[in-house]
This record gives C-alpha cells, sequence and structure tokens, in this order.
C-alpha cells in the first residue's frame, strides 16, 4: 500500500487519506453514485478499514459537504466582506478573484454544491451561516451608503449578491458547452475565466450605477 503525501512532502494518516479521497470522488460523482468502494480504492485501502475509520458513506459524506461548504463560502467571503480598508467596488473584485481562482483549481466544486443543495431541501443550516457572515457586514453597510448618497440605484442587496454570484459561478457549471460553443480548450478557457477578475467588477458597477 502506497503512502499518499501532501504538497509539502508530509505523510498524510489513514483518516486524512479516507477524507482527501472522498473529497475527490464525492465532488466528481455526487453523494448518490458514490460507492464506499469507490473512495477506498482511491485512498488505496481496503474497505474494512474505510468502515473502521467511518462507519458509513453518508457520515463521511456531511463531513466533506461541510467543510467543502465552510471553504467555499465562508473561507473566502468572511474576510474580504468584513475589510475595512477595501471599498465595496474593491470588495466585488476581492471575491471575484478569489472565487475564480478557487473553482480553476477545483471547477468540479461549484456543481457538487448546487447539485447536493437541490438534492437536499434542508438548507436552513446553511442560510443561517449564510447570514451570520453577512449581517451586519461591511460590505451590507458599503451597500447601503452607496443608496443613501445615490450612488448606486435603490435595490434589494439580495439583486446584487445574486448579479455577482452567477458571473462567478456560472461559467464554471456551464464549462462543457461553453467551451464548445466558444471553440475553446482547457488552457483558453481558464484565460477567459482570469479575464473575468477585471470584467466582472466592471460589469456590476455598470449594472447597479445611477
Amino acid at each position: 500500500m502506497s503512502n499518499k503525501k501532501t504538497d509539502n512532502g508530509l505523510e498524510l494518516s489513514t483518516e486524512q487519506k479516507i477524507k482527501a479521497a472522498a473529497r475527490k470522488v464525492f465532488h466528481k460523482k455526487g453523494f448518490a453514485a458514490t460507492r464506499t468502494r469507490d473512495i477506498a480504492e482511491e485512498a488505496e485501502i481496503n474497505l474494512a478499514l474505510l468502515n473502521y475509520y467511518f462507519k458509513s458513506k453518508q457520515k463521511l459524506f456531511d463531513i466533506i459537504m461541510l467543510e467543502t461548504l465552510h471553504e467555499f463560502l465562508f473561507g473566502v467571503v468572511a474576510g474580504i466582506v468584513n475589510d475595512p480598508k477595501t471599498s465595496l467596488e474593491e470588495k466585488v473584485a476581492a471575491i471575484s478573484s478569489a472565487y475564480i481562482d478557487k473553482l480553476i483549481e477545483e471547477p468540479q466544486v461549484a456543481l457538487f454544491v448546487l447539485s447536493e443543495l437541490r438534492m437536499n431541501p434542508n438548507t436552513s443550516l446553511l442560510a443561517q451561516k449564510l447570514k451570520s457572515v453577512l449581517s451586519d457586514s461591511m460590505i451590507i453597510a458599503q451597500f447601503q451608503q452607496a443608496i443613501g448618497t445615490g450612488r448606486i440605484h435603490r435595490i434589494d442587496f439580495v439583486h446584487f449578491i445574486i448579479n455577482v454570484v452567477g458571473l462567478i459561478v456560472f461559467p464554471f457549471i456551464g464549462a462543457p458547452i461553453l467551451k464548445d460553443i466558444g471553440g475553446k480548450n482547457e488552457d483558453e478557457f481558464k484565460d477567459l475565466m482570469l479575464e473575468r477578475k477585471k470584467l466582472i467588477p466592471i460589469w456590476i458597477n455598470a449594472m447597479f450605477k445611477v
């Protein structure tokens, strides 16, 4: 049995290997199509050892889903939306840049999160966590201030969030079709996504500016 290592060369523990393998397989196949045997094979361990550490596929999936949501939704956003040193426009640029980098690194995450949330309608915990990050945040205060001074149109903050997130995430969800339509190979599509780091803040500003 070969030992898997992290990027810095440190050997992973068995539990870490299982979680790393589960993350890869779940992100690719989703919960329903994944077998515990698939995870064991990816981790290069036997099935009995996987079952020793994690008693069920559901338990392991719940861990991976929670970690993915925390990393993808909260790990990126929390520091940016509450940064007192950046403007509203700079926050949009920072969020766009951070998420595009994340999705280039793990393009399957966006579809994984959306698919699993659609399959599991109980999203109250996620909504509560998102609300806790955004409520009383600097970005909302700046958004309201911009409305108050007449710098942007008087609209619901949810419209703002939908447009920012949609512009970032949709191209990665529709990547196979978009690559075909545009005749882009993998590298060309990546360059297109990197270009959006500069374009998204411009588009958002144009959408809402009075």
